[in-house]
C-alpha cells in the first residue's frame, strides 16, 4: 500500500508539472508574446479559467504528503525551507500579480507576473537538483539546505533547465491557444533546443549524483529528450512538453528509489520509514479511490469546456 501511496504522490505532482508547469511558461512570456497592452490582455486570456484551477494539484500533493507521508513531510519541508520559502513567495507573488495588473500600475505588476513566473519554474528545479545530489540528513533524522549547496553546478543547471522547459512548455500552449499565435509558435524550436541542451548538461554534471544512486535514472533523462525531440504537430509538441515536465517527477522517484529521501551521510529515508502506518493509509485510501478521479474528471472537462482559441477580447476570469 506504501508503494501505491508513493505512485500516487508522484502522480500528483506530475500533474502539477504539466498543468501549472505551462502558468509559468506563460507568465515568463507575457512581454515577449504579448508586445502592447492587447496582446498581454490575450496571453492572460489563453490561461483564464485554469490558472487558479491548475493549482488543486499542487494542495492534493501537499495534502497526500502530510496525510500519507507525514515523516517524509516534517523532515522535507523543514529540510528545504529556503527553496520552499522562495518557491512559495514566487507562486503568490505571480498571482497577486496577475489579478492586480487590470487595477492600475500595469507595468509594475507585469514585471512582478514574470517574477512569479521565472522564481517558481527555477525554485523547482532546484529542489530537483538537491534531492538528487543526496541531503546531509544525519543521525538525528534532520538536515538543512545551505546554499552552497543550491549553488552547486549540477543543482544550477537543473534550475536553469526546468525554467526553459517550463517557458517551453507555455510557449506550445500559447500557440495553440491564441487565435495570432504566431509570436508563440516561433519560440517552440528554439527553447525546445535550450531544453535539450539543458538536459544534457545535467546529465553529463549530475552522472555522478544520479548513477551513484540508480544508473536506470540517466535512461530516464535520455527518453525525456527523444520525447522532446518529437515535434511537429501541436498535440505531438505539447505531448512532448508535458511528457518532459512529467519526467522531473519521474527522474526523481526512479532515482531514489526505493528510498524517498537520499542521505549523503548514510541515513536515507526508504518509503515506508517515511510513511504513516498502515492502518492510516487503510483509511486514508478513501481519498485515492474517490476524490482524486474527481480532481481528474474536473480538470479534463475545465479544458474541452473552455478549449476555444482567445484574443484580447476574450474575458480573463480575473
Amino acid at each position: 500500500m506504501t508503494t501505491a501511496w508513493l505512485v500516487l504522490l508522484g502522480f500528483l505532482l506530475a500533474g502539477y508539472f504539466v498543468l501549472g508547469g505551462y502558468d509559468y511558461g506563460v507568465q515568463v512570456l507575457l512581454p515577449v508574446v504579448g508586445r502592447d497592452e492587447a496582446g498581454r490582455r490575450a496571453v492572460l486570456a489563453a490561461l483564464g479559467p485554469w490558472f487558479f484551477g491548475n493549482e488543486v494539484w499542487l494542495v492534493a500533493f501537499a495534502g497526500v504528503l502530510f496525510g500519507a507521508f507525514p515523516v517524509l513531510e516534517g523532515t522535507l519541508l523543514s529540510g528545504l525551507h529556503p527553496l520552499m520559502v522562495l518557491l512559495l513567495v514566487g507562486l503568490v507573488l505571480g498571482k497577486a500579480a496577475v489579478q492586480l495588473r487590470s487595477r492600475a500600475w500595469a507595468r509594475l505588476w507585469d514585471v512582478l507576473v514574470v517574477v512569479g513566473g521565472v522564481v517558481p519554474a527555477v525554485a523547482w528545479g532546484l529542489v530537483v537538483g538537491v534531492l538528487l545530489n543526496g541531503v546531509p540528513r544525519g543521525a538525528s533524522g534532520a538536515f538543512g539546505v545551505t546554499w552552497s549547496m543550491v549553488l552547486d553546478p549540477f543543482v544550477v543547471a537543473c534550475g536553469l533547465t526546468s525554467l526553459a522547459l517550463f517557458t517551453a512548455h507555455g510557449a506550445v500552449l500559447l500557440s495553440r491557444r491564441l487565435v495570432d499565435g504566431a509570436r508563440a509558435r516561433a519560440l517552440v524550436r528554439p527553447l525546445i533546443g535550450v531544453v535539450v541542451v539543458g538536459l544534457a548538461v545535467c546529465l553529463v554534471l549530475g552522472w555522478d549524483a544520479v548513477g551513484v544512486v540508480n544508473p536506470g535514472a540517466a535512461l530516464v533523462v535520455v527518453g525525456g529528450v527523444l520525447v522532446v525531440l518529437g515535434i511537429g504537430y501541436w498535440r505531438r509538441s505539447f505531448l512532448a512538453t508535458a511528457c518532459a515536465a512529467a519526467s522531473l517527477v519521474v527522474l526523481l522517484g526512479v532515482a531514489q528509489y526505493p528510498y524517498v529521501l537520499v542521505s549523503t551521510l548514510d541515513n536515507s529515508m526508504t518509503a515506508a520509514k517515511g510513511a504513516a502506518d498502515p492502518a492510516t493509509l487503510a483509511v486514508l485510501s478513501w481519498f485515492g479511490v474517490l476524490v482524486v478521479p474527481l480532481v481528474v474528471a474536473h480538470q479534463w472537462w475545465s479544458r474541452w469546456a473552455f478549449r476555444g482559441r482567445v484574443d484580447q477580447r476574450t474575458p480573463t476570469y480575473f
